[in-house]
């Protein structure tokens, strides 16, 4: 039997608007039944602190923390929380919420797709697993993150390998299309992670740190030979083809195409009103 033949556009390393702008645009093109589901890579120049959809900017960022690191700041237009892309893999999965293979529930598709990364990790040598929250303690904590930071934050269907979350990522539905996408750390440096939010106290902040360093790990730390971004690819998009049971074609933007995301990305994603008045 022939598998159902999905995009995939590998866009390189993008600027903060431009990778946002592109997950819109596809979005939209996919609801208009112009192109059939996606999957897309990224990176990001410059490195990027990016937050979520319902953040308040002013009150949770340090802002001069973001210009002294010499950051991209932008705003996601999915839920979630803060997430420094840096020394990552960035994925986003985009397909109509009719799609057979798609659960209406948010959290079972949110597994459906993760399936994907789930292959990836494996395919890196890493035994990786979903942890579905259990104690009442734990559901309430996906009510309530206590901290502005993405992988301190618990979600359905948590990747985890040895015990700790590998991986961050974010839903919306937007015109009967879903869109997925999140970071795949391959490595991580926590003191600037944690420089770029603000906290009551240095306690507090010190607090949250450790909580964090035992919760959430990067690919690197867990493997002997480290895993270079190519390899990376090469293990995700394999990894979505087998947990998607897809066969992925290889995509570029056309010239009007291209135009049409840098036209929104000025519009929309370098805005004072998207990104930080909301």
């Amino acid at each position: 039997m022939t598998k159902e033949k999905w995009r995939f556009i590998d866009s390189g390393s993008c600027s903060p608007s431009f990778n946002m702008a592109l997950d819109e645009a596809l979005l939209d093109w996919h609801s208009e039944g112009k192109i059939p589901p996606v999957i897309r890579f990224y990176g990001w120049n410059p490195a990027t602190l990016s937050i979520g959809y319902f953040q308040k900017a002013e009150k949770e960022i340090d802002f001069e923390a973001v210009a002294r690191y010499g950051l991209g700041f932008v705003r996601r237009p999915t839920g979630g929380r803060g997430v420094l892309h840096d020394q990552e893999l960035t994925y986003s999965v985009i397909v109509t919420e009719e799609h057979p293979e798609m659960p209406h529930s948010v959290t079972e598709a949110y597994r459906v797709i993760s399936e994907g990364i789930l292959e990836g990790f494996r395919n890196l040598g890493l035994d990786a697993y979903f942890a579905v929250p259990r104690t009442e303690e734990e559901k309430e904590g996906l009510k309530n993150p206590r901290s502005s930071v993405c992988f301190d934050a618990p979600s359905w269907y948590e990747l985890v390998v040895e015990g700790r979350k590998v991986a961050g990522s974010a839903q919306t539905r937007q015109k009967g299309v879903i869109l997925q996408h999140g970071s795949i750390l391959l490595d991580l440096d926590e003191d600037k992670l944690f420089d770029l939010f603000k906290y009551p106290s240095e306690r507090v902040k010190e607090r949250m740190r450790r909580s964090f360093s035992s919760k959430a790990v990067a690919a690197n730390t867990l493997r002997a030979q480290p895993v270079t971004v190519t390899e990376a690819r090469t293990a995700f998009k394999k990894g979505f083809e087998a947990g998607l049971d897809i066969e992925l074609e290889p995509y570029e933007l056309s010239e009007p195409e291209e135009a049409y995301v840098r036209n929104l990305a000025k519009r929309k994603y370098e805005s004072d009103d998207w990104n930080y008045r909301r």
